[in-house]
């Protein structure tokens, strides 16, 4: 039985979260915190891990920073060794960071950049899986999560590319809880709608693509990387130990519009 009080709690959870300095995977990483997990904080540049670590430390939560590339193997490698020497384990992966490099019609995207959209937002999220699996497994469970988007979901004129890499993630997701599901660990997914991030800074900061998307989303607004980190926290505590291979979507509702 689990004591449903403690539904949301991740007190002594490990948790590696990647693209954690800023946005989603920054909201994600103070939530994670703030319900008690150990929170590796890694991206490409460590002093912005390092700030993110220190607001963490300011409300007494515990987290350390780590540079990682999601593009080299080696990277990945040295983040799951950098994680199980600072904290002996590891319960929960959040795959959040990711690249799009093109905005324009899949006929005239570079080669180099589509590869670094494929390697960046699929390889790496199977790299780094594969690498923590082991580990949850040894401990008899853990959570892995995917940060995919609605982009993945219809076609999507611009990001071509892009989209493809998110369908690809959901997929991924469903295959890691097959393959997984024996060793009590769950894989699921999250696909988030326009959130107010740097990261889609040149969609929301335009007007009139801002108005456009908060009259056809049902919660009539944009998301914020909160939004999303309330989802991810859901789908890495014991409130959803029988959810596996989902992706969530959480868009405001604007998948249902039309």
């Amino acid at each position: 039985m689990v004591d449903t009080k403690s539904f949301f709690r991740l007190d002594d959870k490990v948790a590696i979260i990647t693209g954690a300095s800023r946005g989603i995977g920054k909201a994600i990483a103070i939530a994670y915190a703030r319900y008690g997990a150990k929170v590796v904080v890694s991206s490409r540049k460590i002093e912005a891990c390092e700030k993110v670590v220190e607001e963490i430390r300011s409300f007494g939560g515990e987290a350390t920073a780590t540079a990682a590339n999601i593009s080299e193997k080696s990277s990945l490698e040295d983040l799951v060794r950098f994680t199980l020497k600072t904290y002996k384990s590891i319960d929960v992966l959040v795959c959040n960071a990711a690249s799009n490099p093109f905005f324009g019609p899949l006929k005239d995207i570079p080669d180099s950049a589509f590869e670094k959209i494929l390697k960046n937002n699929i390889l790496s999220n199977h790299w780094l899986s594969s690498l923590v699996a082991p580990h949850m497994e040894g401990k008899n469970g853990g959570s892995i999560l995917i940060i995919s988007s609605i982009a993945g979901l219809k076609g999507s004129p611009g990001l071509g590319a892009y989209a493809i890499s998110k369908a690809a993630d959901m997929q991924l997701v469903r295959n890691l809880a097959i393959e997984l599901g024996d060793k009590n660990i769950k894989i699921n997914g999250i696909a988030p709608g326009l959130i107010k991030t740097d990261f889609a800074k040149a969609l929301w900061e335009n007007i009139e693509t801002r108005k456009h998307y908060e009259k056809k989303t049902a919660l009539r607004r944009l998301g914020n990387p909160e939004d999303i980190a309330g989802v991810a926290l859901f789908l890495a505590s014991a409130a959803s130990a029988y959810i596996t291979g989902q992706t969530i979507v959480a868009d405001g509702g604007i998948t249902i519009t039309g």
